[in-house]
């Protein structure tokens, strides 16, 4: 057994590695994440922790044997001529899966992420119920982030799934790749993958005006580009959704604003207290009442007093706003992360690793005779280290 396994690991069967079996595996643990790499067995990240199956550990052979019985030809020479290559799948009628593929050391290495094929219901993922209201809205952005893993996408979904049923629009998705499916309720959905349907997400948001939308998706607003077109079409009269990789609701403004070039911020500033409706930052932490995640959120709501804050370039004070907007169901990240620790739900390591400020975070444990474990013991290494 190799360093990395454990002697409870799940098992696999270890004849020739089959894909099939490896993702029968993944759906039956209920894991999120199966990574496949040389030097290890395949990995499960099972309730955020990595665990490895029980079986053999893999050889360039086996990882390149294992991404041709998945990728498409077009996603295998992708790989070849960039190194990479991104696609969805699904997989029987149980589940999809995001698929990462990419070389390592000369090996082929790969990450396939479950995506559920039953959509969740905001009860369930615990959103802030004024989201009910804010997506019926007819235009403005809404933005949802986080780091990768956090549940970004699945919030989305669930809220694109209650327009969907409740709303007649017509709504317009682009992604990289296709997560989440949507059929035809009372709303009419079409889904656009970047590299199959359309080249680019800024060709895509070019195009996208022209097809009668009501609500536009972004899947990732990655540059410039793909910002400027998401703020046009929210300003043009849609209801735009939109993720980046950002924590924090001032941290995410900033964040938008930043990539344009000095001479156009002001503009930009004034046109973000317009457009902007929301921003729902999230993590997923490990619970500690039962096995799995629970998600913990910062929510912002875009008040006149907010706007003004956007555009007069006071960023550094939407935390206050936020602590003080509670009626309108705003809470700081770290407000709800105290709650979820109080309540006994995550413990006040996870509290910490997840907060936007462990130290304070720290102090609080402490002065409520609560303790700390291993972060504590980093605290103590640290002044060792300084001594």
């Amino acid at each position: 057994m190799s360093s990395g396994e454990t002697t409870n690991a799940p098992k696999v069967a270890e004849s020739s590695m089959q894909i099939d079996r490896l993702l029968d595996t993944v759906i039956r643990q209920g894991a999120s994440d199966l990574h496949c790499t040389v030097g290890r067995p395949p990995t499960l990240r099972l309730n955020g922790r990595l665990r490895s199956l029980a079986t053999k550990v893999l050889e360039a052979e086996d990882t390149m044997a294992l991404m041709k019985q998945i990728a498409p030809e077009r996603n295998q020479q992708e790989l070849q001529e960039n190194g990479g290559s991104d696609f969805g799948m699904s997989f029987k009628e149980q589940a999809r899966f995001r698929c990462s593929i990419f070389k390592q050391r000369g090996s082929v290495a790969m990450v396939l992420r479950q995506i559920p094929n039953r959509l969740m219901k905001f009860e369930e993922i615990g959103l802030p119920n004024i989201c009910h209201e804010l997506i019926r809205r007819p235009r403005g952005l809404f933005l949802v982030t986080g780091p990768t893993g956090s549940g970004k996408s699945t919030s989305l979904a669930t809220m694109i799934d209650i327009i969907n049923e409740t709303l007649e629009r017509h709504i317009v998705t682009v992604e990289d790749p296709i997560e989440f499916y949507h059929y035809h309720k009372k709303s009419i959905v079409n889904q656009r993958e970047i590299g199959q349907d359309v080249p680019t997400f800024t060709e895509a948001l070019k195009r996208v005006l022209r097809q009668d939308p009501d609500v536009v998706l972004v899947g990732e607003m990655r540059d410039l580009e793909t910002i400027e077109a998401a703020i046009r079409a929210a300003e043009t009269g849609h209801l735009v959704f939109g993720t980046l990789h950002t924590t924090g609701a001032a941290g995410t403004i900033n964040r938008i604003i930043d990539a344009f070039p000095t001479n156009q911020q002001e503009q930009i500033r004034v046109q973000l207290s317009v457009t902007l409706i929301a921003v729902l930052s999230q993590v997923l932490l490990v619970r500690k009442d039962r096995p799995g995640r629970v998600a913990g959120y910062e929510f912002l709501m875009v008040t006149p007093a907010i706007a003004n804050l956007i555009r007069e370039n006071k960023t550094y004070r939407i935390d206050s706003a936020i602590q003080t907007g509670k009626k309108f169901s705003m809470q700081l990240l770290d407000d709800h992360l105290w709650s979820m620790y109080t309540k006994d739900l995550i413990d006040a390591e996870e509290m910490i690793d997840k907060g936007k400020n462990p130290g304070t975070l720290r102090d609080k444990v402490h002065a409520a005779g609560g303790t700390i474990g291993r972060a504590e013991w980093d605290e103590k290494d640290d002044e060792e280290s300084s001594a």
